[in-house]
């Protein structure tokens, strides 16, 4: 079994690694007992979709103050009517930052949607827009992974000097992920300022597969999954032996989630 979660201590920067500087893994108790919760058969909806907004709306505001700009500044209080003190001064999420969240249909749907709303809490509501991209996994005739389709999109304009966010819950091959920041690269006007995926639960393969194809691509999880992997590898440091592995022989995750865009959706197709 793994080992890497069985003793977290009090760290604040995440699961240590060595897949490099730009792979944040929280690796945190709250979320890692409501992820158990998620992947277990008993978990249906409407409880599921649940624990989906709790995990997502937790995860985007860590990755929204760990990327974006901040700006400095100052702003009365209620106790400003007693003493001229009732001001705080600091640091917040600069609020003309721009950000561009993408639904990659169908398990991005609420994902995005939600790192629409928080995204609203900081930053100028003009200054966040949710893109629409229709996928799915292309697979051989035992059902493995062998490339993503892009069926359309609707895009709502460029992503120069945005953030572009792409919150999709199960971060399996990296296939489908790679095709639609491709189509961003080939065909939507801009340069974004970073490119961020955001993911509850991530493989090893995924990991590899998105720094070689998107280099300079952030990733952000909740959980690294390598069930799969050689029973020595599952107490050595993740990303240490490139032997690491966290999918089955149809590509998914272990161990995982299940189908998780037919649970969210209680769509059996």
């Amino acid at each position: 079994m793994e080992k890497a979660y069985e003793k977290l201590g009090p760290e604040k920067n995440g699961l240590q690694h060595e897949y490099g500087p730009s792979v944040h893994i929280l690796a945190e108790p709250f979320t890692l007992g409501l992820l158990a919760e998620l992947g277990d058969p008993g978990t249906q909806q409407p409880r599921f979709n649940q624990i989906l907004e709790t995990l997502y709306r937790g995860l985007v505001q860590r990755i929204v103050s760990h990327e974006f700009p901040r700006k400095l500044i100052q702003r009365e209080t209620n106790m400003v009517s007693t003493t001229p003190k009732g001001i705080f001064r600091g640091e917040v999420v600069d609020p003309d930052s721009r950000a561009v969240t993408v639904n990659v249909a169908r398990a991005g749907t609420i994902p995005s949607h939600l790192c629409q709303n928080v995204l609203h809490q900081v930053i100028a509501p003009g200054n966040v827009r949710q893109d629409h991209v229709i996928m799915e996994r292309t697979v051989d005739e035992k059902g493995a992974v062998t490339g993503a389709a892009l069926h359309g999109s609707k895009i709502g304009g460029d992503v120069d000097g945005a953030h572009l966010i792409f919150p999709d819950p199960m971060g399996a091959t990296g296939s489908s992920l790679s095709r639609v920041i491709k189509h961003y690269q080939d065909h939507v006007e801009g340069s974004p300022a970073a490119i961020i995926s955001a993911h509850l639960i991530v493989t090893p393969e995924f990991i590899w597969n998105m720094l070689e194809a998107n280099p300079g691509v952030r990733i952000w999880a909740l959980r690294l999954d390598r069930g799969n992997s050689p029973d020595d590898l599952l107490s050595s440091v993740p990303g240490s032996d490139r032997r690491e592995c966290g999918l089955n022989e149809i590509d998914y995750i272990v161990p995982g989630a299940g189908g998780v865009g037919e649970i969210i959706n209680n769509s059996w197709i």
